[in-house]
């Protein structure tokens, strides 16, 4: 009886391959010096479905980020708009390191955990703000 797990006869061996979507496969990941089943190069995840965008607001699990949406919502009554936002958790593979508060586009794949259905795509640490709490509640919608 062998101890490995079943699911590393279905991953890439010693490979990668492109989310396809125009985005760049990280160096990491062409390099792979991890194994991750999760990961959109190196498993069979596939990206496919909605692209979003949102703010990183914790990294404190493992390989997963929670990730913070703003949006603004119409009130017909008072012809105005509200801000509103929304938290949603994503898998981030650990070829990308996103710090909080930097911007991360996000593919939707198949459900990876109970609360998990997207895979981090792509990080623009430019738009890194400073760690503090008040920024990373900070709307930035415009």
């Amino acid at each position: 009886a062998s101890t490995q797990s079943t699911w590393g006869a279905a991953m890439v061996k010693k490979g990668y391959k492109r989310v396809g979507l125009g985005f760049a496969t990280p160096a990491k990941a062409i390099k792979g010096d991890y194994e991750d089943k999760k990961c959109p190069w190196r498993s069979t995840v596939a990206i496919r479905g909605r692209l979003l965008r949102g703010i990183v607001q914790s990294t404190k699990m493992t390989n997963t980020i929670a990730v913070r949406r703003n949006y603004l919502h119409y009130i017909p009554k008072y012809q105005r708009y509200e801000k509103r936002h929304k938290n949603f958790s994503a898998h981030c593979s650990p070829a990308l390191e996103p710090e909080v508060g930097d911007e991360v586009i996000v593919g939707q794949c198949r459900p990876l955990s109970k609360t998990v259905r997207f895979n981090v795509v792509k990080v623009n640490p430019k738009s890194r703000v400073k760690k503090q709490a008040a920024a990373v509640k900070k709307f930035e919608k415009f």
